[in-house]
């Protein structure tokens, strides 16, 4: 009976153990691969990494993780214009099947989805954002963005002197670009604005290229602070 006692304290003595080593082997993954995305992606900021499943252990000696999070605060991506710029937003990615070599200097998904923001005045670059000529010597601009309810974008348009007028607009993906249409035209001051002078300034499409390890554009849905993007990619490459 003593020797059960005894072997029953070395099985949870040797459990604690390991579960203690592999914790800390995790911990000290999880930094490596942020390390190592923060200078692949030339992040400005380490981004957060964390590597799930238990054990880690036997995921490191098969060199494949089951399932690693990756979430990056801001990240600039480009816009297909000759060295545009814009900001994405809390980009968070859960990638599946991710082999990497030994000192974690290169690492590939094999699937990924995320998701991410565009705040409403990172988009507004996009738009027509300066007075342009829409004929009969009137001109427009896109002076806001905002949450128009349902999925819909609301666009603020001033036309010369008068009061701003309100478009709702939706959005979509086409390719590598986020794209926003007007639903109709509105009238002003009772007059009906020609449709196709109007949609040069609230149609609008900006391209999203270059997103982290060559994940793409999936799906996008205004909301309350900017745009919800969905992303996702097969083959991702982390880092290497």
């Amino acid at each position: 009976m003593r020797a059960l006692r005894v072997l029953l304290i070395v099985v949870v003595v040797l459990g604690v153990l390991f579960v203690v080593a592999d914790r800390v082997a995790v911990h000290f993954a999880e930094g490596r691969a942020a390390d190592e995305v923060r200078s692949a992606e030339h992040l400005a900021s380490t981004p957060d990494v964390s590597i799930n499943g238990f054990p880690f252990l036997t995921q490191l000696a098969g060199d494949e993780l089951d399932d690693v999070e990756v979430g990056i605060k801001n990240y600039e991506a480009d816009t297909g214009d000759g060295g545009g710029k814009i900001r994405i937003d809390d980009l968070k990615a859960d990638l599946k099947g991710v082999e990497f070599s030994g000192d974690y200097s290169s690492a590939t998904a094999a699937g990924a989805t995320g998701t991410a923001l565009i705040s409403y005045d990172e988009l507004l670059k996009t738009a027509k954002s300066t007075p342009t000529d829409i004929g009969f010597g009137l001109k427009a601009q896109v002076v806001g963005l905002s949450d128009g309810g349902n999925g819909k974008i609301r666009l603020a348009v001033k036309v010369a002197s008068f009061p701003v007028i309100h478009v709702l607009s939706s959005v979509d993906v086409r390719g590598d670009k986020v794209r926003v249409t007007a639903d109709g035209m509105p009238k002003l001051a009772g007059l009906a604005l020609a449709e196709g002078r109007m949609r040069t300034i609230t149609d609008f499409q900006q391209a999203i290229d270059r997103l982290p390890g060559g994940i793409k554009l999936d799906s996008v849905r205004a909301a309350k602070d900017g745009v919800e993007i969905t992303v996702k990619g097969s083959h991702v490459r982390l880092a290497g």
